[in-house]
């Protein structure tokens, strides 16, 4: 399979967003590859976006988002979960795309931690990243040159009508923001 390039990701939010579902990220540890089918994303679409965390500007925390399309945003939420996000747009207008529900497609029962996980479907973006072992260690990494984590072409074209959107979950905080359906899932 055919990694994505930076033209792929240099592109509206919203549109990677919704390009993504079917596309295979692809997580190297050890020797093993895991691919997971991407089936659920969220656009989160720069400064004015008072859901995205550059809402409030260039911190430590979310300086990638204000580089080159293409790299990994990895942060944690309520002080146990990792969530993987991939950086959009050009240079300095901070938007990524959050990675929500992925499904595994080679599964190796000494990757999964099976005591927690019920099925090869990693719901939620926190599972997601504690089953591929995503941390902010790989906060930062360029998905294009990383032999650790990267995101493939799919194997089958998506059609519209598989797409469904919504709103994204999690956001009430962000006023008129949180009625943006930027949320994509395959259905």
């Amino acid at each position: 399979m055919k990694r994505l390039d930076c033209k792929f990701f240099e592109r509206p939010t919203v549109k990677v967003a919704r390009e993504l579902l079917g596309k295979f990220l692809v997580r190297k540890i050890g020797n093993r590859i895991i691919k997971a089918r991407i089936i659920e994303t969220e656009a989160y679409c720069g400064i004015k976006d008072l859901a995205c965390h550059a809402s409030k500007g260039l911190t430590e925390r979310t300086k990638v988002m204000f580089g080159p399309a293409g790299f990994s945003y990895v942060y944690m939420i309520y002080g146990m979960y990792h969530c993987l996000n991939i950086v959009t747009e050009k240079e300095g207008n901070p938007a990524a795309v959050l990675i929500r529900v992925a499904e595994i497609l080679n599964p190796k029962p000494e990757i999964l931690n099976k005591s927690k996980i019920q099925s090869l479907k990693l719901k939620g973006p926190g599972i997601l990243c504690r089953e591929l072992k995503i941390d902010k260690t790989l906060n930062g990494v360029n998905m294009f040159k990383s032999s650790k984590l990267w995101i493939e072409d799919g194997e089958t074209k998506i059609k519209k009508s598989q797409i469904k959107k919504g709103k994204r979950i999690g956001v009430d905080y962000a006023g008129k923001w949180k009625n943006k359906s930027w949320r994509f899932y395959l259905g």
